[in-house]
C-alpha cells in the first residue's frame, strides 16, 4: 500500500533484491488501485486504509485477497 506514479515501477522495487523491510512478504501482487487527482487525496486514502487494515479494507468495497 503506497502512493507512486509509476506503479510498475514500484511493485519492481518491492520485489527487488533490494528491497528491505518489504522483502519478506515477496512477491508482491497488484489486487487493487485507486487513482486520485492530489498527493493529499492518496495520503488521505492511504490513512482509511491502513486504519480499517488492507485486508478489511479491500473486503468492504468487495474485492478479496488472494490466498
Amino acid at each position: 500500500m503506497g502512493q507512486t506514479h509509476d506503479l510498475e515501477k514500484r511493485i519492481a522495487e518491492h520485489n527487488g533484491e533490494d528491497a528491505g523491510h518489504t522483502k519478506k512478504e515477496q512477491p508482491w501482487m497488484l489486487v487493487w488501485k485507486q487513482c486520485v487527482s492530489t498527493r493529499s487525496e492518496a495520503m488521505i486514502l492511504e490513512r482509511q486504509i491502513k486504519k480499517r487494515g488492507a485486508k478489511r479494507f479491500l473486503e468492504d468495497i468487495g474485492k478479496k485477497k488472494p490466498g
